[in-house]
């Protein structure tokens, strides 16, 4: 029963890393929401992204989940802002800003929190059952 709880226990930390590298592909975001180019025609910051894949453990057989890939946001378009004496300014006084949209930032950030509150609660559980089988292995 333990190796079990162990087993539940490494699935979910894997999950828990997994979700602080999403915070910090969400964190790079959100710091640089605002990063033009330097000269125009420079394209500014592009918003990364991230995906995961399933991972086999081979040592224990467990399925795990692992960062796949940290990418940038193909799909978005950036926006154009009337900045004229920005210099990275065009002809007409507009400005590429990045493709970062602080919404769905937010939202990201909020899903990744409560994914990891979520494997994290399963550790506590796991460890709780432990500790109890422990208790009962004792009387």
């Amino acid at each position: 029963m333990s190796s079990d709880m162990f087993g539940a226990m490494m699935v979910s930390a894997s999950g828990m890393k997994a979700q602080g590298a999403r915070v910090r592909v969400i964190a790079e975001n959100v710091a640089n929401a605002d990063t033009t180019g330097k000269k125009p025609g420079d394209d500014p910051y592009k918003r990364q992204t991230i995906s995961f894949a399933n991972e086999i453990d081979r040592a224990t057989g467990l399925q795990t989940v692992k960062v796949d890939r940290i990418g940038t946001d193909k799909n978005t378009d950036f926006t154009l802002q009337y900045m004229p004496d920005h210099p990275a300014a065009d002809t007409n006084g507009y400005v590429k800003m990045p493709n970062v949209n602080m919404l769905i930032e937010m939202m990201d950030m909020r899903e990744a929190q409560r994914s990891y509150e979520a494997n994290l609660g399963l550790i506590e559980q796991a460890r709780g059952m432990i500790l109890r089988t422990i208790d009962l292995l004792r009387a």
